[in-house]
C-alpha cells in the first residue's frame, strides 16, 4: 500500500499515511486532531538495474547536445 506525506496547516507537523491510492486525495486529520492538512509531493527513488544497454553513439557526431556538433 502506498504511504502519502502530509503537513498540517495548524500545527506545522508533517505526517505519513500508508492508504490506498483511491483514497490519496482524502482528507487526512493530523496527529494532533487538526483538519487543515495538505498532501505533499514527494519524490520516488526507484532502484535497480538496466535491462537495456544505452544506445551507442551515432556516426559522425562528436556527441553534444544534439548528437551532431551543430552546437559549438
Amino acid at each position: 500500500m502506498p504511504r502519502y506525506e502530509y503537513r498540517c496547516r495548524s500545527c506545522g507537523d508533517t505526517f505519513e499515511l500508508s492508504r490506498p491510492m483511491a483514497e490519496s486525495s482524502a482528507p487526512a486529520p493530523c496527529p494532533a486532531g487538526h483538519d487543515d492538512t495538505v498532501k505533499l509531493l514527494s519524490t520516488v527513488a526507484v532502484g535497480g538495474s538496466a535491462s537495456a544497454p544505452a544506445p551507442a553513439p551515432r556516426a559522425g557526431g562528436g556527441g553534444g547536445c544534439c548528437g551532431g556538433g551543430c552546437c559549438g
